[in-house]
């Protein structure tokens, strides 16, 4: 079993991947700004406090740990755009302190520089409220930084169009760079199952020095 630290672990997506880390027995760490407001207790589970925008914090989580996943997010656009790529930047820094042998690092990312059938990226579509634009972009370019480096392992794991709480069915596909659409024409996953190919991917790692995304 991996011992496996937490970013973002009070979030939306962060929640579901501590669950499935810790159903399928691995020992995770949660990293929370307030160790006294996190009320999941577990035998596997240490809280600890840390802030992902410090290198120094990033470096204490790591120290020991077999992967570090970043599931953190900034609320509104503006907020993503002040704490994706910083974050991603100050990961990467904290990481590079671990020595020859840094923990793996597993980022959740965006859609939005995801390729639709049509051949454009999915925030080139027309209509985008500029909100989630910022979003996309905030990921987009966290995902430029990672794709520059090689002495650090690493993956981002791009969602589908739509992801939300739901069904754990255990059921997904996998691609690189297009965006996965069902015969329905829908893009999406719950935050169960984008939870179960995260994991799938600690334990037999497929897409490291990459991107690659998940949906139904």
């Amino acid at each position: 079993m991996s011992k496996i630290a937490v970013f973002g672990a009070t979030g939306t997506i962060g929640t579901r991947i501590v669950d499935e880390a810790l159903n399928r027995g691995h020992h995770v760490t949660a990293v929370v700004r307030d160790p006294s407001k996190y009320t999941k207790s577990d035998s596997y589970l240490t809280v600890v406090s840390g802030d992902v925008l410090d290198p120094a914090s990033v470096a204490s989580v790591a120290h020991g740990q077999d992967v570090v996943v970043s599931a953190v997010g900034g609320g509104d656009g503006p907020g993503h755009l002040a704490t994706i790529k910083p974050s991603a930047q100050s990961l990467i820094a904290g990481l590079r302190r671990a020595g020859d042998n840094p923990p793996l690092l597993i980022a959740v990312g965006g859609a939005g520089s995801l390729r639709t059938p049509t051949g454009d990226l999915v925030w080139d579509a027309d209509g985008l409220p500029e909100d989630l634009l910022q979003v996309m972009h905030a990921h987009g370019y966290a995902l430029d930084l990672y794709r520059t480096v090689t002495d650090v392992p690493w993956t981002n794991c791009s969602p589908p169009a739509t992801i939300e709480p739901g069904e754990r069915t255990g059921a997904y596909r996998t691609d690189l760079d297009d965006l996965i659409i069902d015969d329905h024409g829908n893009s999406h996953i719950s935050t169960e199952d984008y939870a179960v190919a995260l994991l799938d991917e600690i334990e037999n790692p497929q897409h490291t020095g990459e991107r690659f995304t998940v949906g139904y």
